[in-house]
């Protein structure tokens, strides 16, 4: 979804704060979604994702949101940096607010540079972002690959609060192909369920895009159904260790982030259990190393008694 209006912004510009005089030099577009564009800025060598609109009311709203993910216990540093209003050069006033960013790739681009071992861990930094806000009383509401950013050593980043909604109201932004109600599997009304349902398919999405495009095209309205996203799900190899954990966010079973966050981490922790335990175990390496020395002390008494030198 693209939003209706245009800015004569181009890399170098600058967008200055009417009210608190902040400049923010453009770099380029990050996003842009019903309410508003997400810029990437600089300002004294630092980075910064702005989000600017038309509408003060909405993006009030993410204000709000971000406020709040703010105020949580386990928040690191304040993703609300700067809000404001911006007189561009036609003279419109438009309101602005700045949240920090992490430099990087969408979770495909980090994979396929990085490789698929980091998934577990991208997927579970995901999930503490999403717990925190649950926790302050919020869901993300449009969550997809395009709203997050993975930073170099595996950090992720929500830079997109459009849809962001105060659990118990209805989702105000969201994308078909990750909104439960278009799966006919729940309700667009704010809880910590739907932004658990988005990630899982979020999932299918990473390793399975073509075919969940197919599945969300051929079927009918009335056919769609958790049933159909978690056929596709085992039919995907990466995601044969998740296929519970899928099947409990389809069916809204987490009571929260938090909770999913948990059984998440139980599960990547398994795996590396599991790959532990198939490495070659430390005897058998002993057994290899004498034999490759008996071997080598083989080969070399050969070659000196081949050489008359052991006569």
């Amino acid at each position: 979804m693209t939003t209706s209006f245009k800015l004569p912004l181009k890399k170098g510009s600058v967008i200055v704060g009417k009210w608190k005089h902040g400049h923010y030099r453009v770099e380029r577009l990050l996003g842009e979604g019903a309410n508003g564009k997400v810029i990437l800025v600089s300002k004294d060598w630092q980075w910064y994702a702005l989000k600017i609109g038309q509408d003060a009311v909405d993006l009030q709203s993410e204000i709000n949101a971000l406020k709040a993910l703010a105020s949580t216990s386990m928040a690191r540093d304040s993703y609300l940096k700067d809000v404001d209003d911006w007189v561009t050069p036609q003279g419109k006033e438009l309101p602005f607010y700045t949240m920090r960013y992490v430099k990087g790739l969408d979770m495909s681009a980090y994979l396929t540079q990085h490789g698929e071992d980091w998934f577990p861990l991208l997927g579970l930094n995901l999930l503490r972002s999403l717990g925190e806000l649950h926790q302050a009383g919020w869901i993300f509401g449009d969550l997809k690959l395009e709203n997050i950013i993975v930073g170099q050593y595996g950090d992720v980043e929500l830079i997109d609060f459009g849809g962001a909604t105060q659990i118990g109201k209805g989702v105000k932004q969201f994308t078909e192909i990750y909104d439960r109600g278009y799966w006919n599997c729940g309700s667009r009304t704010a809880d910590a369920q739907y932004d658990l349902f988005s990630f899982a398919v979020l999932c299918l999405q990473l390793f399975a895009p073509r075919k969940l495009h197919q599945l969300s095209k051929e079927l009918l309205p009335q056919n769609r159904s958790i049933e159909e996203l978690m056929e596709l799900a085992k039919e995907t190899p990466q995601l044969a260790p998740y296929l519970k954990w899928l099947e409990q966010a389809f069916s809204g079973s987490f009571k929260h982030g938090k909770e999913a966050a948990s059984a998440w981490r139980m599960l990547a922790h398994q795996r590396r259990s599991l790959a532990k335990s198939k490495k070659t175990p430390r005897w058998l390496k002993v057994m290899i190393a004498i034999s490759l020395i008996s071997l080598g002390i083989s080969a070399s008494l050969y070659v000196l008694d081949y050489a008359g030198l052991l006569k």
